[in-house]
């Protein structure tokens, strides 16, 4: 199969697709997505295409990547929703929101994106009780602190030492 993009044509097989039976946030209507590398060697950022709409594109980091302590818990139902019983087996991956001025990109670490790598079924959660923010602010690609300052964690941002 193939899909036309604003990236140019991207060739796929039907068990490449990641399958959000839910969708995400936002999107409920669309469920089936590809995954692209921006580096062929590094799965740290990626590129999530809708294959229903080829001009909604998330971009994707490894929270682990940010902060190597990140340590998402999840709720039984959403394990099961995603046909496992260990969160060790899925891969984990937080949206990132891109702004003209590359100093106000955030990430969203409250809410990942979770995938059953062996199904290829995904989920968004929202993760309770958790110290993350919907708008951390990524500086630079150091570590994320985790100040509370606010309820959503929107004044959280990356630390900016080297």
């Amino acid at each position: 199969m193939t899909i036309q993009t604003d990236y140019g044509t991207v060739e796929y097989r039907e068990e490449d697709l990641l399958i959000f039976r839910d969708g995400i946030f936002g999107f409920p209507k669309l469920t089936r997505y590809l995954l692209l590398r921006m580096n062929e060697d590094d799965d740290s950022i990626l590129l999530m295409l809708s294959t229903e709409e080829s001009k909604v594109v998330f971009v994707l980091i490894n929270p682990f990547f940010l902060d190597p302590d990140y340590s998402p818990v999840l709720a039984p139902e959403e394990l099961t929703c995603l046909e496992t019983e260990d969160s060790g087996e899925l891969s984990y991956y937080a949206i990132c929101v891109v702004q003209n001025d590359y100093l106000e990109n955030t990430v969203n670490l409250k809410c990942p994106l979770v995938i059953n790598p062996k199904t290829r079924h995904g989920i968004q959660v929202i993760l309770k009780d958790s110290p993350y923010g919907y708008r951390h602010k990524l500086r630079s690609f150091d570590t994320i602190t985790n100040p509370i300052n606010d309820q959503d964690g929107s004044d959280n941002h990356a630390d900016t030492s080297t």
